[in-house]
Formats: structure tokens, C-alpha cells, sequence
């Protein structure tokens, strides 16, 4: 969709929405929306894979590289109110490590989608593996989302949390554990 078309179908939302969508500050609102919606949702014109894959670096290391904390703001595709929240990605090369930029474009590549938290943590793990070919990953999203704090049951101090372990991250508790306890530690 254009941001011609995202501008008209925001005219027709305020028309419902609004008494009066012809007042001074509604006018240039369908604009700003436009816009806004096209840079939130501009995940859908990147290649994930591509992202990752242009960094990738022959390497002997076989212990996890953990990269964590990365926050990311994305669009429920249910209600298309924000949830946000920090990305814990973590994997163990086999013989590849990618540019640790590179992961947080990674989740900045999902979260700018229109989303579920729950795909979304899958699709970051799955690329991960699937591009490096890693002995494991481990990816840990931890959510509040708007759509519980401001309609619904509105519960304020709710957040989600959600993981996707492959590899040695599933298979082995002592992998599992460490990851764990490394993104505890603030």
C-alpha cells in the first residue's frame, strides 16, 4: 500500500472516529500517519537473511556469544498498538560468527512487522540457525504490550516473555542454564 493509499484510509478512520476531522490539528494528520505506519512496518522490505549474511566471518570458536538487552519496538498485529521490549540472542558457531551488529538488525528487521512476539522470537532463532548453522541458539523477547496496559484487561505491570531454543540450547540444560542466567544479570 502507498502512502497515498495509508493516507486516505487514515481520513476515512478519522471520519469515523472524530466529530470534527477537519479541525487544525487533524489536518495533517492522515500525512504523519502515513508516514509513521511505512517506518514502523518497514521490516517488510528487508531480507532478513541478507542482513545476517553479510557479515559473516570464518572463525574457531565454539563458545556462546550472547548479545543482549536489544530493545525493539513493534506493531501487535491484532490491535496494531505498540508492544516493546529487549531481544536476548545468543548462539554457539560451529564455524561462522556474524558481526554482532548484525543480530540487532536482525531483530529490529522482525520487530519493524506487523507481529506476534511469539513468531517473532521463532523467526529470529530460525534465521540465525539457518543462516550460520550454529551448534545452538537461544533467543529470549521479554514484551510489555500495549494492547494489555491500555484496553482489554488493562494490567499495567504485565510483560511477556517468550523463548526458542534449537541445537544445543534445547538439547543441553547446562547450555540452556548459563544462557539463562547470563540474561538475568543486569
Amino acid at each position: 500500500m502507498s502512502d497515498r493509499d495509508l493516507e486516505t484510509t487514515v481520513r476515512a478512520l478519522l471520519a469515523a472516529i472524530d466529530p470534527d476531522p477537519q479541525r487544525e490539528g487533524l489536518l495533517r494528520t492522515p500525512e504523519r500517519v502515513a508516514r509513521a505506519l511505512s517506518f514502523l512496518t518497514r521490516g517488510y522490505e528487508q531480507d532478513p537473511r541478507a542482513v545476517v549474511g553479510t557479515a559473516l566471518f570464518t572463525e574457531d570458536y565454539s563458545e556462546m556469544i550472547l548479545v543482549k538487552d536489544i530493545d525493539f519496538y513493534s506493531l501487535c498485529e491484532h490491535h496494531i498498538l505498540p508492544f516493546v521490549g529487549k531481544a536476548h540472542v545468543a548462539y554457539i558457531p560451529r564455524s561462522h560468527i556474524v558481526g554482532i551488529s548484525k543480530i540487532a538488525r536482525l531483530v529490529e528487521v522482525y520487530a519493524r512487522r506487523l507481529q506476534v512476539q511469539e513468531r517473532m522470537t521463532t523467526q529470529i532463532a530460525g534465521t540465525i540457525s539457518e543462516v550460520l548453522n550454529p551448534l545452538g541458539v537461544g533467543v529470549v523477547l521479554e514484551a510489555e504490550h500495549l494492547c494489555m496496559r491500555m484496553r482489554g484487561v488493562e494490567k499495567q505491570n504485565s510483560f511477556v516473555v517468550t523463548s526458542a531454543m534449537h541445537g544445543s540450547f534445547r538439547d543441553n540444560r547446562e547450555t540452556r542454564d548459563e544462557f539463562m542466567n547470563l540474561i538475568a544479570r543486569r
